[in-house]
C-alpha cells in the first residue's frame, strides 16, 4: 500500500516565498510508486488541497485530514517545506504531535531552540562547541549601542533572533553604525542577536539520520561577492558555493565531526544545515546556526550536497520520509 504524505507549505512569514521553491522540488522528487502526495498550502487565510482539477479543499484541523469525492483521506506521515513560522518554529510539530502523525523535521522542542539564534548558541557552547561572543536583545527592554560596544567587539552582525534567510541582518564596522543596524533588524523580530564576527572561511553542511545513523553530506564552502552571505548572497546569485569545498581533510573532519556532535546535542530528526566559520589561527569549526529545515529549491545547498554524494534526491527524500515513519 502506498503512503499518504502531506507535503506543507507556506506560512505566515515572509519566507513564504522560498517555501513555495523548496516544495515544488520536494514534490517533483517524491517517488510516486511508493508515496500519494498531496501537497497543502498553509496560510492565515486557510490551509487548503488544491486538486488536479483545480478544486481548493480546506483541510480538517480536528485530525488534519482532507474530503475528497466522499472520502476521507488521512495522513501517514507529514513532509514540512515551509521556512519561517508556523512550520520551522515548532508550532506545527507540536500540532502533529498531538495527533500522532509523524514528520520529516525535529521536534516541536528542537525546532523551537533552533528557530532562535541565542538559544541555539547557548546549548551547543554548554556542549563545547566554540561560538561567537553575543548579546541577546529584546524590543522591550532597550540595551545601548555602548552598553553593546563595552561587551563586544567590532565587527559585529546584527540579525533578528527568529527566522532565517538572513532578513533584516547587518554587518557593522563601525559605531555610529550599530543603532541603524538595532532599528532594522527589531523590523523582523522583537529579540535580535548581535554577534562578533569570526574571522575566517565560511563552510555550511547538511547533515540528517537514516537507520539511526547521522550522516553527514559534503561540505559546502561559501564565498560571498558582497560583505556577508545576506538574502541577497542568499537567494539572488551574490555568492559563489563550493560544493564539494576545496579543504584539507583534517579541517573537514573537524567540521563534520562538530555537526554530527551539534546534531545529537540538539536531538535533530531529518535533515539540518549547520553554518560555520573555521578560524583557521585557532584551528576552530565556530558555529553560527542551525537550519533545521534547509531550503531544497535546485540550487539550495543541502540538494547540491546530495548529489554531490552520488545520491538522487527521491533516494533522499525517500530516506527522510521512511525515517520519519520509523518514529
Amino acid at each position: 500500500m502506498k503512503k499518504n504524505i502531506a507535503l506543507v507549505t507556506g506560512g505566515y512569514s515572509g519566507e513564504a516565498v522560498i517555501s513555495y521553491k523548496s516544495a515544488t522540488t520536494i514534490q517533483n522528487n517524491l517517488d510516486r510508486e511508493k508515496f500519494n502526495v498531496y501537497k497543502i498550502d498553509v496560510t492565515r487565510n486557510g490551509w487548503l488541497y488544491e486538486s488536479p482539477d483545480g478544486r481548493k479543499v480546506e483541510v480538517d484541523k480536528n485530525d488534519f485530514s482532507l474530503h475528497l469525492d466522499n472520502e476521507k483521506v488521512n495522513f501517514d506521515v507529514v513532509f514540512i517545506g515551509m521556512h519561517g513560522t508556523p512550520g520551522e518554529d515548532g508550532k506545527l510539530q507540536g500540532y502533529f504531535d498531538t495527533l500522532s502523525i509523524p514528520y520529516t523535521s525535529c521536534d516541536a522542542a528542537t525546532s523551537a531552540i533552533t528557530f532562535n539564534k541565542r538559544y541555539t548558541v547557548a546549548v551547543a557552547r554548554m556542549a563545547g562547541v566554540p561560538v561567537a561572543n553575543s548579546i541577546h536583545i529584546f524590543k522591550h527592554t532597550p540595551v545601548s549601542a555602548v552598553q553593546i560596544l563595552e561587551q563586544l567587539k567590532l565587527p559585529v552582525f546584527v540579525k533578528p533572533n527568529n527566522g532565517g534567510s538572513s532578513i533584516g541582518m547587518s554587518k557593522v564596522n563601525k559605531p555610529d553604525e550599530l543603532e541603524k543596524a538595532i532599528a532594522k533588524a527589531f523590523k523582523e523580530d522583537d529579540q535580535i542577536l548581535v554577534e562578533e564576527m569570526v574571522k575566517g572561511r565560511e563552510f555550511t553542511i547538511g547533515v540528517f539520520k537514516t537507520k539511526g545513523k547521522i550522516i553527514p553530506l559534503p561540505l559546502t564552502e561559501v564565498k560571498s561577492k558582497k560583505d556577508f552571505f545576506d538574502y541577497e548572497a542568499k537567494y539572488e546569485g551574490a555568492s559563489t558555493e563550493i560544493t564539494p569545498a576545496q579543504v584539507d581533510e583534517v579541517v573537514a573532519d573537524k567540521i563534520r565531526n562538530t555537526a554530527k556532535m551539534i546534531y545529537a546535542v540538539l536531538n535533530c530528526r531529518g535533515v539540518v544545515r549547520i553554518d560555520f566559520i573555521y578560524n583557521e589561527a585557532k584551528g576552530l569549526p565556530y558555529m553560527l546556526e542551525v537550519n533545521s529545515i534547509p531550503g531544497q529549491s535546485e540550487a539550495s545547498i543541502v540538494p547540491v550536497q546530495v548529489k554531490a554524494m552520488g545520491w538522487s534526491l527521491k533516494e533522499f527524500y525517500t530516506k527522510l520520509v521512511e525515517e520519519a515513519l520509523q518514529k
